[in-house]
């Protein structure tokens, strides 16, 4: 049952007379539900619990841990048909990637709990003493990652699920040993209490100390700012608009202890077309990447906004057929109607700047809020002197440019901020022939994509989701797959550190039986 309420730990709370509702885009219309948003006590609370049930925690094994992220996913699946339908009802995202964001979602968790059965992403090393080494003996030096404490984590816009209160951010937060404090999103807070629920019945349930997770409601950015400042939080993960992370991460550098942001922002995903590609495929690349464009109503933090090919035939060929395909499939709902209004906005800037061809007829709209989708076409000396060609627009948008030559191509990518991904099409001998290309592209992103597209992320080991600023706010930190876990951590050395006294991990007789660095060789044996 939704009552709108926070989640102070085990505990609903409504102190405050500031409320709101969430909102069906697809009928145009409040939901039913009431939401109360925190105040500062409730938060304060929330956080004093967060830091309390850190001093267990931190402590708490593995094994355990493990069992807590596997109780929550059993439990989310538990919720059954009520999440799914509530998802849809704030989202109007259909029951088939409701269903799919669900999968993912426990599927993550349970990914955080095998990587704790496995035990090495704590990264153990040890180096032995040797006491008659000349001129200096050399000391027992131990070191390991522990947990950094509690993390404030804001729930994204276009992943009510995979993304927001059992996302990514708190699966990982919470195998590393922190306590989570969630801001939950305003768009879809009643998924957001759904899921809360499944945190805290699984808490109980394994008996994880009481301020574990909380949950809290804000429609504004005070809470969320207030969240940020607060001196028991001590690091921060955020998922959305540039304008959005770069807030957070000053408020965050100017605490009287400053503290890490872990950001995933904007990108536009530049997409390389090499001429094997457009001579060999083009009409099937142009049918890929209309759908690429148009998948989720192009609210996908991957979307492919920026397509860069060498003028000629077959770019006029591609950019025909892309305009054809993306003309022929109906426009999609968007999330909320603030997105939609933030889409027109990026949509008619662009169109008003010059220099661009539209390459579709803009379908119908179907209601108010669902996107007319667009694809321009501009030349390579057009977007190299505007700035704003170079600006994400969150929707079904994408730009072509026509670049005159390999030159140009490459000036272009030396010029574009940091971005997530980076695609290239073609065949594997245009990689020799075009390398500085395709290393210009690599130096921008965080993930490079061979004959693909951008959209869809996998959640594995392997998985790098994040890029040079500002794609995210650390581009040595990834915020899918669990190595995303590193975010959370800090290294500690322990020197000539009682044998008997060390963590598990550091012991001599190795009892969690982990892959460890010993004297410069991987080992999982005894010392």
């Amino acid at each position: 049952m939704i009552t709108g309420k926070n989640f102070l730990g085990n505990k609903r709370s409504a102190k405050g007379d500031k409320t709101y509702n969430t909102f069906n885009p697809a009928l145009g219309l409040k939901n039913d539900w009431i939401f109360y948003e925190a105040t500062q006590e409730e938060l304060d609370e929330a956080a004093e619990l967060a830091l309390e049930a850190f001093i267990t925690y931190k402590n708490i094994s593995s094994e355990r841990r493990a069992g807590f992220l596997r109780v929550i996913a059993d439990e989310i699946e538990a919720l059954g048909d009520l999440l799914i339908e509530t998802y849809m009802l704030e989202t109007a995202l259909p029951e088939g990637r409701a269903k799919g964001e669900r999968g993912r979602t426990v599927g993550q968790l349970r990914s955080f709990a095998d990587a704790l059965d496995d035990g090495s992403w704590v990264d153990a090393s040890i180096d032995t003493a040797q006491p008659d080494r000349s001129p200096l003996p050399k000391s027992d030096i131990r070191k390991m990652l522990i947990p950094l404490g509690p993390i404030a984590v804001f729930g994204s816009s276009n992943f009510p699920l995979a993304y927001s209160t059992a996302g990514g951010d708190t699966a990982s937060a919470l195998a590393a040993g922190c306590p989570v404090i969630v801001k939950s999103h305003p768009m879809h807070a009643g998924t957001g209490e759904l899921v809360a629920t499944a945190i805290i019945n699984a808490a109980r349930k394994t008996a994880m100390p009481n301020g574990v997770f909380s949950n809290l409601n804000s429609s504004g950015i005070e809470v969320g700012q207030a969240l940020v400042k607060h001196p028991s939080i001590k690091a921060v993960g955020f998922t959305g608009s540039i304008k959005g992370g770069t807030a957070l991460y000053k408020l965050a550098s100017e605490r009287k202890e400053p503290i890490p942001v872990f950001a995933e922002m904007g990108s536009i995903n530049p997409v390389v077309i090499l001429p094997s590609a457009l001579e060999e495929k083009g009409a099937f690349w142009a049918n890929q990447y209309a759908g690429s464009i148009m998948l989720g109503a192009g609210q996908f933090c991957t979307n492919p906004g920026l397509i860069l090919g060498l003028k000629g035939s077959h770019l006029d060929t591609f950019k025909t057929n892309l305009g054809k395909d993306i003309a022929a499939m109906d426009p999609s709902c968007m999330l909320h109607p603030t997105i939609y209004d933030n889409y027109e906005r990026g949509k008619d800037q662009a169109i008003t700047q010059g220099g661009t061809t539209k390459l579709n007829i803009t379908s119908s709209k179907a209601s108010p809020y669902f996107a007319e989708q667009l694809v321009l076409s501009t030349s390579g000396l057009e977007f190299l002197k505007n700035p704003k060609f170079h600006q994400e627009v969150f929707g079904p948008f994408s730009i072509v440019v026509e670049c005159e030559n390999v030159e140009e191509m490459h000036e272009i990518l030396t010029t574009l901020e940091g971005q997530l991904t980076g695609t290239v099409l073609g065949n594997k001998e245009e990689i020799s022939k075009y390398s500085k290309v395709v290393d210009a592209l690599t130096q921008r992103v965080g993930r490079i994509i061979f004959n693909g597209v951008p959209t869809g992320v996998e959640v594995c080991p392997s998985m790098v989701h994040g890029g040079p600023f500002p794609a995210s706010t650390d581009s040595r930190f990834t915020a899918v797959g669990t190595n995303s876990i590193k975010r959370w951590v800090r290294p500690v050395s322990y020197q000539n550190w009682p044998k008997d006294l060390l963590p598990d991990a550091l012991k001599d007789d190795n009892p969690l039986k982990i892959l460890r660095l010993v004297n410069g060789s991987y080992s999982d044996s005894k010392l």
